[in-house]
């Protein structure tokens, strides 16, 4: 069990941490106590456990800092309940919603039925012979929508390939079209844009962007379906587009334009 879940000790703890992370220097052990729901005698013993861990400074009457150590243990308790709830949504819960697919052949409900990804979208086929395995909850044709409950395994799916491209700022001189960009533009099955100068050299290059917003999440979203994405961004928005690509676990390129 995580940490900061095992008991409501360490959970309270854990929130009084954040409180002082959140307000410091200046902390007021009332608000703290409000906000976490004890009293402001509970938040001053958390307090000085706090202290003694090295966890946090004290600097002066009602004055505290988050240490380095600190800092890094609510990292890791939060990344462990991350990871906790992702189990939770994804392993537990997702065997027990219901989703919908593209059926690739007749299905009746009650049918089990096997998953799989194409372009981007759930597939389902009659049987259980794949990895990915459901049970139909309605009656569809083939190409219709049919809805699948009961998920189990895992689908067979390799990530796309995400290569950015990261092109210069206005400030730094007008955009121009890309014989590269070109190319692999049109061999991408999506192709995603953030920042206006982004959008220019993709035009300059013969290319319209599918995506004008949110570029990595997308790129994230995509590759993660098995998709080949292109994104184009600026140097100054590329971070965001590389850091959404990070968090998502997917192995990506940049290049310059």
């Amino acid at each position: 069990m995580v940490d900061v879940l095992d008991n409501k000790r360490s959970a309270t703890k854990f929130r009084v941490l954040v409180e002082i992370a959140e307000r410091q220097p200046a902390v007021n052990q009332g608000e703290i106590a409000e906000a976490v729901g004890v009293t402001s005698q509970a938040v001053s013993e958390y307090i000085r456990e706090l202290v003694d861990e090295d966890f946090v400074d004290k600097e002066a009457r009602s004055r505290y800092r988050v240490t380095k150590q600190g800092v890094d243990w609510l990292f890791q308790q939060a990344s462990d309940v991350r990871r906790f709830a992702d189990h939770v949504t994804e392993d537990v819960l997702g065997s027990m919603q219901e989703d919908a697919a593209f059926a690739t052949a007749g299905i009746e409900a009650g049918d089990t039925v096997s998953l799989s990804i194409e372009d981007g979208l759930l597939h389902a086929t009659p049987g259980g012979g794949g990895p990915a395995t459901g049970v139909a909850t309605t009656d569809a044709e083939a190409g219709s929508v049919v809805g699948v409950t009961g998920f189990a395994g895992i689908i067979d799916l390799d990530p796309g390939e995400v290569t950015v491209f990261q092109v210069a700022p206005i400030r730094s001189g007008s955009p121009h079209g890309s014989k590269t960009l070109a190319e692999a533009a049109r061999a991408a099955d999506v192709v995603a844009a953030a920042g206006v100068e982004a959008v220019a050299v993709l035009r300059a290059s013969d290319a319209t962007p599918d995506v004008t917003f949110a570029a990595g999440e997308v790129a994230a979203d995509a590759a993660s379906r098995g998709l080949d994405v292109v994104v184009v961004a600026t140097t100054d928005l590329a971070g965001r587009v590389t850091d959404a690509l990070r968090d998502a676990g997917l192995a990506y390129e940049v290049d310059d334009l």
